[in-house]
């Protein structure tokens, strides 16, 4: 604030103190409007030494936001702040869910009952699962642990009818099934990039938990790449699942969960019955994979490399002298097989896959599953510490039982 200096003349001191006060009003804002200085009738004031302009306060600019990712399935507003609602898309994606209900008969030893005369009895024993349509032709994946060994299979549309369905293809090593009804003009569901949603991400399901059709619950996406070791799975398969805290009961199996697109990423599978809010389903990047051999074959034909591997401990790390815990240490060598052939040792630990980086061993198996029958393979492998090539013709996976002749899937009526 500029003060006026004192006059040298009494008489004039109180006009001066006056014409201070109305100068100091005008810099405030308070004066003219117009930005002109604001009339008196006194004297001016006599001249004064004007006071050093004070030092500006700097002022901190609030931090930018942080930008959404333009990523597939990504909605912008909902994963930093919890939705106001999923009605809307809840309503746009339910009427392509199905519920799934199967049959099977099932033979019992007859017990020591002289009218049976030994004959084993049989009784049909009934499950329900969930499924959604892919196409507008009736095409419905799901797990095949919903279908398997059913006698019969019927599907209940949104709309309440109720159709007979046959098996199209099904994959027990990755639990993924296609089934088909006979009708024209389905909703369907659009399959999204499991890869592109982020851990934290809202996720949705919808399942037939316990029989309770369109029953939708809500979560976030836990983590991913959960390989099976917390559940109870055939050892042979491939599981990179994703997990959820979205619920998921008996029934849900098959159902979609999805993304705040309404976008399928993933087919929910199991949960972990141990705890709580912790569910599993399989990622649509796996499924896409596999799907089109499905439809075509009915069935999953693999390659592979003809070795077994243990994953990386931090025994193995310090033996072999790696800098960290990626990579698959061969621990056998199948004779005769592709491996075998392009030289690969037991002790060897595969760093990459056709310049893929193995981050942990349970990566590699489907990599080389999903290679190809005669793909040329390149392994980056360390040997008795050193960096080496390795080029492998890839193989085909072996059947675990002997082949069988493969029935055509049939539409079986729906027993009474």
């Amino acid at each position: 604030m500029m003060r006026g200096r004192p006059s040298a003349h009494p008489g004039t001191r109180v006009a001066a103190t006056l014409v201070a006060s109305v100068a100091v009003l005008t810099a405030c804002g308070l004066g003219n409007p117009n930005g002109q200085p604001a009339p008196s009738d006194s004297p001016p004031p006599p001249p004064t030494t004007p006071s050093p302009p004070p030092t500006p306060t700097p002022v901190t600019p609030p931090p930018a936001p942080i930008p959404s990712p333009a990523t597939p399935g990504h909605v912008p507003g909902l994963p930093g702040n919890p939705p106001g609602s999923f009605a809307d898309l809840v309503r746009r994606v339910s009427p392509a869910v199905v519920n799934i209900a199967t049959a099977t008969v099932v033979r019992e030893p007859a017990p020591f009952d002289p009218f049976h005369l030994g004959v084993p009895r049989e009784r049909v024993s009934r499950s329900l699962g969930t499924g959604f349509l892919i196409d507008d032709r009736g095409t419905i994946l799901t797990n095949n642990h919903v279908i398997a060994n059913a006698t019969a299979i019927r599907v209940q549309l949104a709309d309440e009818r109720e159709l007979d369905a046959r098996i199209v293809g099904r994959d027990p090593q990755t639990d993924v099934a296609v089934i088909r009804v006979e009708a024209q003009g389905t909703p369907r569901l659009p399959l999204g990039d499991s890869d592109a949603l982020r851990i934290g991400d809202w996720v949705v399901a919808i399942g037939n938990p316990f029989g309770l059709a369109q029953t939708v619950t809500a979560g976030i996406l836990s983590a991913r790449d959960r390989t099976g070791d917390e559940l109870p799975l055939d050892p042979s398969g491939y599981y990179s699942f994703l997990q959820t805290d979205a619920s998921i009961n008996p029934g849900n199996s098959g159902g979609p969960l999805l993304n705040t697109a309404g976008e399928v990423i993933g087919i929910n599978t199991a949960v972990n019955r141990a705890g709580q809010g912790i569910g599993f389903a399989i990622p649509m990047a796996m499924v896409r994979q596999i799907l089109p051999m499905l439809l075509r074959d009915g069935r999953v034909t693999r390659s592979w490399i003809g070795i077994g591997i243990a994953p990386v401990d931090e025994v193995l790390r310090e033996r072999f002298r790696l800098p960290d815990r990626h990579g698959a240490v061969v621990a056998n060598v199948v004779p005769g097989g592709p491996a075998a052939l392009a030289g690969l040792r037991a002790g060897d630990v595969i760093l990459a896959f056709d310049s893929r980086p193995i981050r942990s061993a349970s990566e590699l198996p489907w990599l080389a599953s999903m290679a190809g029958v005669g793909h040329r393979a390149s392994l980056r492998v360390q040997r008795d510490g050193r960096p080496t090539e390795v080029q492998v013709v890839l193989g085909q996976l072996p059947e675990r039982t002997p082949a069988r002749p493969r029935p055509v899937p049939q539409v079986v009526p729906w027993p009474p």
